[in-house]
């Protein structure tokens, strides 16, 4: 006697959010006047130029008169910039805030019956409190004290697959489950004072935002396929976040892109992330007796980390021009909000015609992540 087919699981709806205060181009003019060699400061300016982003949100207020939070009277004012202490005070208020918003842009997928959420999974990695933002975002909607909660810290920019990945993994063995996935990042809470490069240009690329969906076995939105998961080796030191007295500090090597795109070329890593086998033709792992032809990928939802990264990716997979444009677009409106990121990307390939989608993120490890994807 076969064994019953796992159900087919779906990603029903995304909603997003970011907060009011742009702080792009105020933190570029910071960072450009931090450089003390001419011309390093000149390289850092060409490169904020050609970073493909155009607008990057921060939770912080706005100080007096409109301004950034590095000018008089903002959170960065000082020449000593606040502990780690200060800034977790402001996640802990704001970062359930951001996700509540982001779950509201949802509409009645939850708001209509919260009643009905089984579980919740929320990724974040730029701050801690306890009780977690998972009970204060559980308590603000109004869920059922008996909510399954899992809370998912530090995996950075990979974190929404590792989530998505687990709600599919709770719909497939829990009949009826509808879960609740939320990914919150306020990564503007993390200024560093440093008049080196290489971390101003990580930080230039980092913003704020939240991102919720809805994941249920109901035929709707994204079906959710088999995921896929890879540590590329010798690359642990490349992406790196370190805690101290004044933030996290976020390590961000120039190596990245490239040490990527090599391992895009793999042969290895393409058919774990295409999902062919050798015969051209592949399976859902978590069901090896459903084999089928693999369909050529028509929709690439590519965590947008950076200009250079989504460059690499796009050069290493002979991509198309606008195979990435989604990512591009998310990445010029936005900056990269880690976790949330890809959430964004997502929410723009619901509705189209998708056969074989593959959503993919990297991360600290340095790690591949991803899913493969169709329309419902």
């Amino acid at each position: 006697m076969g064994t019953a087919p796992l159900p087919d699981v779906y990603l029903n709806a995304i909603g997003t959010a970011t907060p009011g205060h742009d702080i792009h181009r105020a933190f570029v003019g910071w960072a450009s006047a931090r450089i003390p060699d001419p011309r390093e400061r000149r390289l850092f300016d060409r490169m904020a130029a050609r970073a493909g982003i155009d607008h990057r949100f921060s939770v912080l207020p706005i100080g007096p008169d409109g301004a950034s939070p590095v000018a008089p009277g903002g959170f960065y004012a000082d020449p000593v910039l606040p502990g780690t202490a200060a800034r977790m005070a402001v996640y802990a208020d704001a970062a359930p805030a951001l996700a509540l918003r982001a779950i509201a842009a949802l509409g009645p997928a939850v708001s209509a019956d919260p009643g009905a959420i089984t579980h919740i999974v929320v990724a974040s990695c730029t701050g801690f409190t306890a009780p977690g933002i998972d009970q204060i975002i559980a308590r603000a909607l109004g869920l059922a004290p008996t909510v399954e909660r899992l809370l998912i810290g530090f995996m950075g920019c990979y974190a929404a697959v590792t989530a998505l990945r687990s709600a599919r993994h709770i719909v497939r063995s829990v009949p009826g489950a509808r879960v609740l996935v939320v990914t919150v990042e306020l990564s503007s809470l993390h200024l560093q004072d440093t008049p080196a490069l290489e971390p101003l240009l990580a930080m230039l690329q980092f913003g704020d935002g939240a991102a919720a969906a809805l994941v249920s076995g109901e035929a709707r939105g994204l079906r959710i396929d088999a995921p896929f998961a890879a540590t590329l080796p010798d690359s642990a030191d490349l992406i790196r976040w370190d805690i101290g007295d004044q933030g996290f500090a976020m390590h961000l090597s120039g190596e990245v892109p490239g040490r990527i795109a090599r391992a895009l070329a793999a042969a290895d890593l393409r058919a774990l992330l295409l999902g062919e086998g050798p015969d051209g033709k592949g399976a859902d792992r978590d069901g090896p007796d459903v084999i089928e032809a693999v369909p050529p990928v028509d929709g690439w939802a590519v965590h947008a980390g950076g200009r250079s990264i989504l460059d690499a990716v796009e050069a290493a997979l002979g991509l198309p021009d606008d195979a990435l444009d989604a990512s591009r677009a998310v990445l010029r409106s936005h900056g990269n909000m880690s976790s949330a990121t890809l959430m964004f990307v997502l929410a723009r390939m619901i509705g189209q015609p998708i056969a074989n989608g593959v959503a993919l993120a990297f991360g600290p490890g340095l790690a591949a992540e991803g899913f493969r994807f169709r329309a419902a």
